[in-house]
């Protein structure tokens, strides 16, 4: 029992090195569904982000003593410039959200691999050195970034005033103009945070679970942490909960050799388990009506 448990605490590193990304994107998606719009394309902007992160490092880290930081702050202006796409298609255009996040999901694939062919002549970033490095107790900065960001949100959404008015815009978006508020501002304000955090999230995937930045670096993790905003019910404790489900089932199969009382399962059961868990969730909650009442509806002012 003493070496299961020792072997599970050494889980712990590697487990919130998952999470942290998940939990980063996951916050994103809540804030723009918050504000009325679905964000379907936190998989396409996590890979803009990741790509921007690992080419930036690649390229500064011989010159420059701050290429990670660096590395992720052009991640989250990358993936803020590439959810403009999104904002004016499903908010100014009124186009259909789920298909403006898919149009951005399978650009997102072409533009990284000719801007890898572009600079590295191969479909891949060449690969960064180190990357970032953990800090005390194995624990990576990306964690604390994370609950930061975490906090954060929830202070914002439910102490300020502007996010009392960017729950409105998702919940009574007519009643929140007839205030005088500009709904149009607050729903792209939203949906450009959520790609600055979904930009962010894939360059901390980058930055410390890989060595460098290909077509499946990011493999569905942006849909895990769309299955987590609805599995957290679109509030922030619930995400921290529903980020941590899926990124412990993630980390089981990467350290299922250690735990001698799940070796006896393949490591295979382990490799599906955060997609089976994602796919249980949106089945048990798609009865449910916690979303917000206009999320994925595009605003209509003649619209009482």
């Amino acid at each position: 029992m003493n070496a299961l448990f020792q072997s599970i605490a050494t889980m712990v590193p590697s487990t919130l090195m998952i999470v942290a990304p998940i939990l980063i994107a996951a916050v994103g998606g809540m804030i723009s569904e918050r504000a009325g719009v679905v964000n379907i394309a936190l998989e396409g902007l996590m890979a803009i982000g990741a790509m921007t992160a690992a080419t930036t490092h690649v390229l500064l880290e011989n010159t420059v003593g701050f290429s990670i930081p660096l590395a992720l702050f052009l991640a989250a202006c990358g993936g803020c410039l590439f959810s403009l796409i999104h904002a004016f298609a499903s908010i100014t255009l009124r186009a259909d959200q789920v298909i403006s996040g898919t149009g951005i999901n399978l650009l997102s694939t072409g533009v990284t691999v000719f801007f890898c062919q572009l600079i590295f002549h191969m479909d891949r970033t060449m690969n960064p050195n180190l990357g970032m490095m953990p800090g005390t107790g194995g624990i990576y900065p990306t964690v604390w970034i994370a609950l930061c960001i975490l906090v954060l949100s929830w202070f914002v959404l439910y102490k300020r005033p502007w996010g009392l008015r960017l729950r409105a815009a998702g919940e009574h978006p007519q009643a929140l103009a007839s205030a005088g508020v500009n709904v149009l501002k607050i729903r792209y304000i939203a949906v450009l945070i959520s790609g600055a955090l979904a930009g962010l999230a894939g360059g901390c995937i980058v930055l410390t679970q890989d060595i460098q930045y290909t077509v499946t670096t990011i493999n569905g993790k942006g849909f895990i942490a769309l299955a987590a905003v609805s599995f957290g019910r679109w509030l922030p404790l619930g995400i921290l909960g529903s980020s941590f489900l899926f990124g412990v089932s993630s980390a089981l199969a990467v350290n299922i050799t250690n735990i001698k009382g799940l070796q006896f399962l393949p490591s295979e059961f382990f490799n599906v388990l955060p997609y089976v868990i994602t796919l249980v969730t949106l089945v048990i909650f798609s009865g449910k009506d916690y979303a917000p009442r206009a999320s994925g509806q595009p605003y209509d002012k003649g619209k009482r």
